[in-house]
């Protein structure tokens, strides 16, 4: 059970002073949670300011210093709307103070709402940039603006926080005092020697600096209020992964006895012998399943370094000792596309293939459940639909999971939850640094993937200015006419006017009469089977030219394409474009890669995308994508589970990871059930974090 010390903090937003229906659900949307019952308080505490408006700074209008943020006090003189039918024209309001005159600069401003917020000679108080031109200063949509008169009780110091459509800074910051009111003092789950050493504040004192910063040093990453706060995240990822690793050894795996019948028939047919790595990785797997210790193995390999045959190669050697295997997949078109890859070795050793997915329906759903159960299915392929309750196995002794990322830890939990214990292999293309596993998965023994297979050509990859599009176009037509495949990658799905992004469905238009040949179209709005048909008709050649979004990041296999364009280069991280550019050059034929970019560059954008040029290694580019970006990015978006972090930071924070992952060790060797007074108070903090499936570990253990 929940300590009820923290009740105050699991009652829903909903439960705060001022809060309706509406402004819940535009709450629970802002938090990251589906419905409005299911955003707490609590999550409010975790919400941290980015940045800080300080309007200490009053210098007056002539002393403001360029590019400097300010508060002005002035009095308004006039209002100069754009003329009649030139609305992108900016409108402009004139004040002045003893000093000078300013102009505040509006764009796009529908209605009269400025005439009534700073209405002529009103006395005012505005915040915000101050821009000097010709000898003249503006401030472009003001942070702030308001009447003097109303100013009374308007904070100095303010801290900034993300916010979504709907949502006023104002009415945010409030529940944020509310939640802030509500934190109980908690047991302290520190290690004390830890807390000194480091200047940890208390957790409470810790939750109130967050919210009340008085200076820039508060918000940085730095500031004890944070790192105290990163701390107690990484120790409660530590601890709840380390529980589940404690559990999952508890229950003992099935040996598995490879006896080599299955796999060398599969070797023997293929085309091309296996690399060292593939051998290697494959002896590490088989050494793990001989035990009766449950495997947890992460096996990292570039794009196109053949992590698909060593799981083959693993799932034959579990059917060789008379289990059954499955490898989950994120997306139906990955399932898809590992079925076809996999059935067509399988087949050389007689292997039985099946593929069950969401869309797996009906009468033919029930054969497929059927053979699973009889155990006449000797390898299944899916997405999670092979985890749910209608699904028994006979005698499941492997499980493959194909990019970790996208899918949380505690997914792959649910199998224990069934009574099964089968050998665990994870498998990612995305090259992760050592700091980002032991976030995600704790100590897990990792396996790499180093060479390319034989016969990869490497990549030609150039950076083109986007002004030379046009050249990109020409050379592209002359390509698909000689008969070449190419996809074109946009950042976004259409056009919207927040962005001067190239959007795929407009570049779409505007490559289908450029090129002159059918071409086609992908993009994550798109149901799953219109992406598939588009998709296919790529494969087969109906289509030679795919504009797309993202969503072919992840291994959509056509060895025939040779020309990768990435548009908006600039916009995306390393490990994405990386992975991008691993989608051609997987045939025999040369390839090329064409980032272009929007000047001009920052010194990031320029860093990154020489990296890119001038390397193939996916684990050199992780490393340098981390110290860019950090980790939210490295695995695609924030969401796409990172480990779920709020507050903690792996640049910022890499080395208070190491410290909570030795501290769970530690504490779990001596407590392992987390009955002693610190391990009580630890088990608050895991109810803190959300961690409840941790616990539930405990009592089921």
């Amino acid at each position: 059970m929940r300590p009820t010390l923290l009740d105050p903090l699991f009652a829903s937003v909903a439960s705060l002073s001022g809060v309706g229906p509406k402004l819940a659900q535009l709450l629970a949307s802002l938090l990251g949670r589906e419905d409005a019952e299911d955003a707490r308080v609590v999550d409010l505490l975790f919400l941290a300011p980015f940045r800080l408006i300080d309007r200490r700074n009053q210098p007056g209008i002539a002393l403001a210093p360029q590019g400097a943020i300010v508060t002005i006090t002035g009095r308004v003189d006039r209002h100069q709307p754009p003329p009649r039918g030139k609305a992108s024209l900016p409108y402009r309001v004139f004040l002045h103070d003893e000093t000078g005159e300013l102009a505040l600069t509006f764009f796009r401003v529908k209605g009269n709402w400025l005439e009534k917020a700073l209405p002529v000679d009103e006395t005012i108080i505005v915040s915000g940039k101050v821009d000097w031109f010709n000898g003249r200063p503006s401030m472009v949509h003001p942070d702030l603006m308001v009447k003097a008169s109303e100013a009374e009780n308007m904070p100095l110091v303010e801290p900034v926080y993300p916010l979504t459509a709907g949502l006023s800074p104002k009415v945010l910051r409030k529940q944020i005092e509310h939640a802030v009111e509500r934190v109980p003092e908690l047991p302290e789950w520190a290690d004390p020697a830890l807390v000194t050493r480091q200047g940890f504040p208390s957790i409470r004192q810790s939750f109130v600096d967050l919210h009340h910063p008085r200076d820039e040093k508060d918000v940085d990453p730095q500031a004890p209020a944070r790192r105290r706060l990163a701390y107690d995240e990484f120790l409660a990822g530590q601890v709840s992964l380390a529980l589940v690793r404690q559990k999952l050894r508890k229950v003992p795996g099935t040996p598995v006895r490879a006896t080599g019948e299955l796999s060398d028939k599969i070797l023997a047919a293929l085309p091309f012998k296996p690399t060292a790595s593939q051998t290697q990785a494959l002896a590490d797997i088989l050494n793990d399943m001989a035990s009766d210790t449950r495997m947890l193995r992460l096996l990292q390999g570039d794009v196109g370094a053949g992590k698909t045959l060593v799981a083959l190669l693993a799932m034959a050697a579990t059917v060789e000792s008379g289990g059954q295997a499955v490898l989950m997949a994120p997306t139906e078109i990955l399932a898809r596309q590992h079925h076809a890859t996999i059935s067509k070795f399988a087949a050389s050793a007689g292997l039985t293939v099946e593929v069950l997915t969401g869309r797996t329906k009906g009468k033919e759903r029930e054969a497929i459940t059927g053979r699973i159960a009889s155990g006449e299915a000797q390898i299944i392929i899916g997405t999670h639909a092979l985890f749910q309750d209608t699904v028994n196995y006979k005698n499941l002794m492997l499980a493959v999971v194909d990019e970790q990322h996208r899918f949380g830890v505690h997914q792959r939990l649910r199998l224990t939850a069934k009574g099964i214990s089968p050998h665990m292999l994870v498998m990612t293309a995305t090259p992760i640094p050592r700091t980002l596993v032991l976030a995600a998965f704790g100590d897990m023994d990792v396996s790499k993937l180093t060479e390319k297979p034989a016969g990869r050509k490497p990549i030609q990859t150039v950076t083109v200015p986007s002004e030379r599009t046009g050249e990109i176009v020409e050379r592209l037509r002359a390509a698909v006419a000689d008969g070449k495949k190419a996809y074109w990658i946009c950042p976004l799905v259409e056009e919207s006017d927040i962005s001067e992004l190239m959007s795929a469905e407009e570049r779409f238009a505007v490559l289908e009469k450029a090129i002159g040949a059918p071409i086609g179209l992908v993009h994550g709005r798109m149901s799953g089977p219109e992406k598939d048909a588009a998709m296919l008709a790529f494969k087969t050649g109906e289509t030679r030219l795919l504009v797309a979004t993202t969503v072919v990041e992840v291994g959509v296999d056509v060895p025939d394409a040779t020309i990768m364009v990435i548009e908006h280069a600039e916009r995306f991280g390393l490990a994405q474009l990386h992975q991008l550019r691993g989608r051609v050059g997987r045939g025999d034929e040369a390839s090329s890669c064409i980032l272009l970019y929007k000047g001009p560059l920052g010194e990031t954008g320029k860093a990154r995308l020489s990296i890119l040029r001038d390397s193939e290694d996916g684990f050199l580019i992780a490393e340098e994508d981390l110290k860019l970006r950090g980790e939210g990015e490295l695995l695609g978006t924030r969401q796409s589970g990172t480990p779920g972090f709020r507050i903690a930071s792996l640049e910022a924070h890499a080395e208070l990871l190491e410290i909570a992952r030795k501290d769970a060790s530690y504490l779990l060797e001596r407590d392992p059930d987390l009955t002693t007074p610190r391990g009580e108070a630890v088990r608050t903090l895991l109810y803190l974090h959300r961690r409840d499936e941790a616990i539930r570990f405990l009592r089921a253990g």
